[in-house]
């Protein structure tokens, strides 16, 4: 009885392995390993849907860029360190003739087109086209520093995942996308970047309304030192939450303007905005800035809750701890919601509200100066 249930058994089998009902084959995902001296963008090049490419600590001189979905760039932590490849030298051209020299002078200025992240002055590109984005990418765990513009670059992204990212020192942004959703941007460290040390937006290239942002997640992250701890400009439905941002000229900007539709349905929750007293020298878009904690300018349905705000301060008209301030293009904030942050020594207040509507509210905030008085 026994061997003939064991015969049963094996026959059983053997029909599902040949037939109907058969298990279908999971596909094998790679690690393609890099080690110092090997290149990056080879490895990525050659990953495929589900790949990683683990880079091995090192310092990598070039810019890489992410095309295949779901793809994992993974480096071992700060050790793994992407910097920009030297600049090649050129050798001056002969000396042009005085009339060769005048043609040359008269011709218009042609605006260059940037091809490649390198180019762009990016660190790691992501990139999908303007008519489909590229899911599921990660990059995640290494340090991305000393690029002229941004060190982690997004542009249509869905599912894009920034985590353990070291993005320190470069001229723009340390992590920044556009035209992107669902994105997770986790327990990464951007300091020292020329303006945000995170920087979330619809399109920089043109005039254009608030873009949803499907649910993108800024968590956990330590921001410090940039011009901006994190900007997020003309988004809707994202939430900022539980960021250490100390030691920039300004923690939080959440800014919209004319366009609709308007920037805002948003979360900033949960955040320590500690000290952010740098001074930076005013821009063509922004006045100098010092000493502002978090900052709403010209949204709708912005919530600001359960935030610690304490020691702000400056002179600058969007100087305070929680600042509602009109659009520079004189856009009012509608229907902001302010309500059970802890506020302590910011200057000239706690609570900074320069909007004239009366659909924006102040509730169960722990603080003790307004301007105008009476929002604590």
């Amino acid at each position: 009885m026994k061997r003939c249930h064991i015969a049963y058994l094996a026959c059983t089998a053997a029909l599902l392995g040949t037939g109907l009902g058969a298990a279908p084959a999971v596909a094998a995902h790679s690690t393609l390993v890099v080690r110092p001296g090997d290149s990056i963008q080879k490895a990525v090049d050659a990953a495929k849907a589900g790949d990683t490419v683990l880079v091995l600590a090192g310092t990598y001189h070039e810019s890489v860029t992410i095309r295949t979905p779901h793809v994992t760039l993974r480096g071992v932590g700060s050790g793994t360190v992407i910097e920009p490849a030297a600049k090649k030298a050129t050798k001056k051209p002969a000396r042009a003739s005085a009339k060769k020299a005048t043609q040359k002078a008269s011709k218009k200025p042609v605006k260059k087109v940037v091809k490649s992240c390198a180019e762009g002055g990016n660190g790691i590109c992501v990139l999908g086209t303007k008519t489909k984005d590229v899911k599921g990418v990660t990059v995640a765990d290494l340090k991305v520093t000393r690029f002229s513009r941004t060190g982690v670059f997004g542009m249509a992204t869905d599912g894009l995942t920034v985590r353990g990212v070291n993005a320190a020192n470069n001229g723009v942004w340390g992590i920044a996308e556009e035209r992107s959703v669902r994105s997770l941007l986790r327990d990464n460290y951007a300091h020292g970047n020329g303006d945000a040390g995170v920087f979330l937006a619809n399109t920089i290239q043109e005039e254009a309304g608030a873009y949803d942002a499907r649910q993108t997640l800024v968590s956990h992250n330590w921001l410090e030192g940039n011009r901006i701890g994190v900007t997020v400009r003309r988004l809707r439905n994202l939430t900022v939450a539980r960021n250490y941002v100390s030691g920039n000229c300004a923690g939080v900007f959440v800014v919209g303007d004319e366009n609709k539709p308007k920037a805002g349905h948003l979360d900033v929750t949960a955040n320590q905005v500690v000290a952010n007293n740098r001074s930076c020298p005013k821009t063509e878009r922004l006045p100098a800035l010092k000493g502002s904690g978090i900052v709403l300018t010209g949204t709708e349905q912005a919530r600001v809750s359960r935030n610690w705000v304490t020691g702000n301060s400056g002179k600058s008209p969007l100087s305070g701890g929680i600042v509602l301030f009109k659009s520079f293009v004189g856009v009012a904030g509608t229907d902001n919601r302010v309500d059970g942050n802890v506020l302590a020594d910011n200057s000239p207040a706690d609570l900074v509200s320069t909007e004239t509507g009366r659909t924006n509210s102040f509730e169960r905030n722990s603080c003790r100066a307004s301007k105008p008085a009476g929002l604590c």
